[in-house]
C-alpha cells in the first residue's frame, strides 16, 4: 500500500509538469470583473498595507501555497524549496496529503519542513474520507504533530477518488466524523476541496460541523480529472474521466457562494489564481486569503530562487493594483466604493447613479 501511494504522488508531479491540464472551456470568472481605476488614490504606493491575519497568523500579503506534494524524494526536495521561500516572504503554505507518511513513516521527512520556516503559517494535510477508512482524531492529532503544523486541512475530493482506479469512495456520514475532529483538536481545522468548489449548502454544514475556515478550491485551474485521465489504466477508465473535465463550481461563484452561506468565517479563494491582480479582486469579493499552487510547481522544481521571484511578482502586482484602485489595505479594498469590484457592464449605470446622488 505504502509503495502504491507513493507511485501516484509520482504520477501526480509529473503529470502536472509535463500535461497539459487545465480546464478546456470552463474559467474561473475573474475574468467577469474589473476594477474601476482610480486616477487619484491620495496615497503613496509605499503606503500600500499588503498584510493580513488568518488563522491567528499574519501574512505579508494574503498568500498561502497551496498544498501539492510530499511522500516521494522529489517531493520531500519541492516541499523545503516552497517553505524556504515562504519563510522569505512571510507567506502561508498547505502541504500535500499526508496519508503515505502515516502509513510508512520513513517518508515522514518529505513533509518535515520547519527546519527552514519556522515562522509559516503551515498548514497539515489529510484527505476527509479517510475518517471513513479507520483514520481518526489519532491519526489527525498525529499528522498535525509531524509537521508541527499550525492548522489541519481536510480535504474534500469525491470526483478525484471515483476517478481514481483504488480511489475510496464511502463518503457518507462523513459530515459528523469532521465534526468530532473539529471538536477535539487543539488546532483549527480547514475544509478544502481540491479543484470542484464548495457550494452554498455545503459550506454551512461545514460551518455547522465547526471547522474554522473553508477554501473554496473552484473550478478554472488545473482539473484533477485531467490528471486522473493521464493515469487511467484503460481507455474506459480515460473515456470517463475526460467527460469530466469542464465540471465544477468556478473559483468566484464558488467564493460568493461561501461568503454568503457562511459570512462568519475566513474563506480561502484558490482555484486558477495567476496573478496579484486575481487576488486582489478575491480579496475585494470578500476572501481572506488566495491559494496559489501549479505555477509554483515548475518554480519549485527549477529552485528556491525561482520560488521567490514568482511570489515576489505577486505581491507587487497585488500592491500595485491596490494602489491603482486607491485601496491603502484589505478593508479600504473590500469597502471602497471606488475599489470595489464592478461587472464590466454595470460600470455606466453606476456611474450615472453616483452622478445623479441616487
Amino acid at each position: 500500500m505504502p509503495e502504491e501511494h507513493q507511485d501516484r504522488k509520482s504520477d501526480h508531479l509529473r503529470i502536472n509538469l509535463e500535461e497539459d491540464v487545465a480546464f478546456q472551456r470552463l474559467s474561473t470568472g475573474f475574468e467577469r470583473y474589473r476594477f474601476a481605476h482610480c486616477a487619484l488614490p491620495d496615497i503613496d504606493l509605499q503606503d500600500v498595507d499588503t498584510t493580513t491575519d488568518l488563522l491567528g497568523r499574519q501574512l505579508g500579503f494574503p498568500l498561502l501555497i497551496s498544498a501539492m506534494t510530499g511522500g516521494t524524494a522529489e517531493a520531500g526536495v519541492i516541499n523545503r524549496r516552497l517553505a524556504e521561500a515562504a519563510q522569505g516572504a512571510g507567506v502561508g503554505m498547505g502541504l500535500g496529503s499526508q496519508r503515505a507518511a502515516l502509513e510508512d513513516s520513513a517518508l515522514e521527512g518529505t513533509y518535515r519542513v520547519r527546519k527552514v520556516a519556522p515562522d509559516i503559517l503551515l498548514l497539515a494535510n489529510l484527505g476527509a474520507v479517510q475518517l471513513n477508512y479507520g483514520y481518526g482524531i489519532k491519526e489527525c492529532r498525529r499528522a498535525v504533530e509531524m509537521v508541527e503544523a499550525d492548522a489541519l486541512v481536510l480535504h474534500l475530493n469525491p470526483l478525484q477518488e471515483a476517478l481514481q482506479p483504488e480511489g475510496d469512495t464511502a463518503f457518507r456520514g462523513l459530515l459528523s466524523k469532521i465534526e468530532k475532529v473539529c471538536r477535539a483538536l487543539d488546532v483549527p481545522v480547514v475544509a478544502k476541496e481540491v479543484g470542484w468548489g464548495v457550494s452554498g449548502d455545503v459550506a454551512r454544514q461545514l460551518a455547522e460541523a465547526g471547522v474554522s475556515a473553508i477554501d473554496v478550491a473552484g473550478s478554472g485551474g488545473s482539473s484533477w480529472s485531467e490528471v486522473e485521465k493521464h493515469r487511467a489504466r484503460t481507455l474506459r477508465q480515460r473515456d470517463v474521466a475526460s467527460g469530466f473535465v469542464d465540471w465544477g463550481i468556478p473559483t468566484v461563484d464558488s467564493l460568493l457562494m461561501v461568503r454568503r452561506a457562511t459570512p462568519e468565517l475566513p474563506v480561502i479563494a484558490s482555484g486558477g489564481i495567476r496573478t496579484g491582480i486575481e487576488i486582489a479582486k478575491a480579496i475585494a469579493l470578500g476572501a481572506a486569503a488566495c491559494g496559489v499552487a501549479a505555477p509554483f510547481l515548475p518554480a519549485a522544481a527549477e529552485s528556491t530562487a525561482a520560488v521567490t521571484e514568482l511570489i515576489g511578482v505577486l505581491r507587487d502586482q497585488l500592491r500595485i493594483a491596490m494602489f491603482a484602485a486607491g485601496a491603502r489595505d484589505r478593508a479600504t479594498l473590500m469597502a471602497r466604493p471606488l475599489g470595489a469590484v464592478r461587472r464590466q457592464e454595470a460600470w455606466a449605470a453606476d456611474a450615472g447613479e453616483r452622478a445623479h446622488g441616487s
